[in-house]
């Protein structure tokens, strides 16, 4: 009976020991576990790192919840291995708003432990922020026990989105941002999608950062006439708004097939804009509708002459606003303005990018200091852009080269107006914006990323490093490049005094 007792009490200390040894000992260089608490199908970030790294020769672990499909490239590659995580029950969104925070907090904390405990050995845990709570601390503490890094990829403040679901002031809040600021100082290794973000860090937080910022994936390229073509087709056996209402065969209301098997585009087409929305509150899809009902209006000149097209406005996304908005436009009497909400796929959004004629975001950061991918990744199809003004938009939308920047609805239908008058025959400033995104679309996210983020992870798991040079890839005012080299070798964020 003692021996039994004996045996009950030592073997889960024997088991920890040698897990905490078996850690310590048996280091896997290129392994490494990336970690999003959100539909892994919906962050593109997180994606184009996993794809980046398994195209480096990691074998990288991709931690998050289940929800959209991720790109088939992500889900093919042999070298990427998804953990879903189960989702906190529904039942606590319907429990008083501060017990039901902190239930689902403890759910993602076990829920998260749990995961990461259970993964091979890696030599680091790059995480994605926000969600902060929990996944700051949770993986700081795994990383401690699995002796690993941390690394973290600021996308934005976790604390400034909680307020615009409570307020500034709110006690929630405050804990919020005092925990992201303590969590922050825990990691080795610090990335960040903007300059003001960076130069934020380093004021307030006293953290250091290395500014990485989007760039489209190579998936996201201008297409010919024929994928479009393909695409408009495709599309219409679910929405009747891109066929043709001549019932030509093989033809779209925007392109047909010649006698001579070419495809071209169709003379008086009507113009497609096309936004990209999450319908939260950090993106107003007010404004855009109360620019397009102004658009609707200004139909015919003085003489009774058409100059303006009609609009095909394609509003993707998923978010909780949806259904509300879609109840307005159905209301609404419309006479040359025509929407369509679809879901699409991975491998479609690039390609309905690519046959627009002009994009619109509706992106406010909530902290005035992120940017919107969704703009990178019309700029990669050579896109030009509208895009509503905040704080650090001018790093990525250049008012007047290669978009427009709008602060009401009344700025944003001036600029329609301006892009598509005498569309389609007349669009000159809509071809110098294109001819201005070309340098964009030159630089690709893998080549970015080489430069940039891999020299960390070489660092990190003692791998022999190629000699990197670090040019300023964005021509901004500071000297990136030199923050980029300096953050590569200092592995260690500055110390408060």
């Amino acid at each position: 009976m003692s021996f039994s007792l004996d045996v009950l009490f030592y073997t889960p200390i024997v088991f920890v020991l040698l897990y905490l040894l078996v850690n310590f000992l048996f280091k896997v260089q290129r392994n490494l576990c990336i970690v999003v608490l959100g539909d892994i199908g919906r962050s593109p970030r997180v994606q184009y790192h996993a794809l980046s790294f398994a195209k480096e020769g990691f074998r990288i672990y991709l931690v998050g919840y289940e929800g959209s499909t991720p790109h088939k490239n992500v889900l093919e590659n042999e070298n990427i291995q998804i953990y879903h995580m189960s989702q906190p029950p529904a039942f606590l969104t319907k429990m008083p708003r501060l017990l039901g925070y902190f239930l689902k907090a403890l759910w993602q904390s076990i829920i998260l432990a749990w995961t990461l405990l259970l993964l091979p050995n890696m030599s680091s845990i790059f995480i994605q922020n926000p969600p902060s709570i929990p996944t700051m601390f949770v993986s700081f503490v795994v990383c401690k026990i699995r002796f690993c890094e941390l690394v973290i990829d600021w996308h934005n403040y976790g604390y400034t989105i909680l307020s615009m679901a409570l307020r500034a002031g709110h006690p929630l809040v405050r804990f919020a941002k005092w925990y992201e600021k303590k969590c922050a100082k825990l990691s080795s290794h610090n990335i960040c999608v903007t300059n003001a973000m960076k130069q934020d860090l380093e004021s307030n937080w006293n953290i250091r950062a290395t500014t990485v910022h989007d760039r489209p994936a190579e998936l996201f390229k201008s297409a010919d006439v024929t994928q479009q073509h393909q695409l408009l087709l495709r599309l219409g056996k679910e929405h009747s708004v891109f066929l043709s209402s001549e019932s030509v065969p093989d033809s779209t209301r925007f392109t047909k097939r010649n006698q001579d098997g070419t495809i071209v585009k169709v003379d008086n087409r009507p113009a497609i804009l096309v936004s990209s929305t999450s319908w939260t509150e950090d993106e107003d899809f007010g404004i855009l509708l109360d620019a397009l009902e102004e658009y609707d209006k200004r139909d015919v000149t003085g003489d009774g002459s058409r100059t303006l097209p009609e609009l095909i406005c394609v509003i993707t996304g998923k978010g909780p606003q949806k259904e509300h908005y879609s109840q307005i436009i159905a209301e609404k009497q419309w006479k040359k303005v025509t929407f369509c909400l679809p879901w699409l796929t991975a491998e479609d959004y690039p390609l309905m990018l690519a046959s627009a004629d002009v994009g619109v975001c509706l992106h406010k950061s909530s902290s005035g200091l992120d940017l919107p991918m969704k703009v990178v990744d019309m700029f990669g199809c050579g896109l030009p852009v509208c895009a509503i003004n905040f704080n650090c938009i001018d790093e990525l939308v250049q008012h007047g080269k290669n978009g427009l920047v709008f602060n009401d609805s009344q700025e944003l239908v001036q600029q329609l107006v301006d892009l598509l008058d005498g569309f389609p025959h007349k669009t000159n400033k809509l071809n110098t914006y294109r001819k201005n995104l070309t340098s964009f679309q030159a630089l690709r996210w893998h080549q970015q990323w080489k430069k940039l983020v891999l020299p960390i992870f070489y660092r990190i798991g003692k791998i022999e490093d190629p000699a990197f040079s670090i040019p300023d890839l964005f021509g901004s005012p500071q000297d990136n490049s030199k923050d980029a080299a300096r953050d590569v070798k200092n592995t260690e964020h500055k110390k408060d005094k």
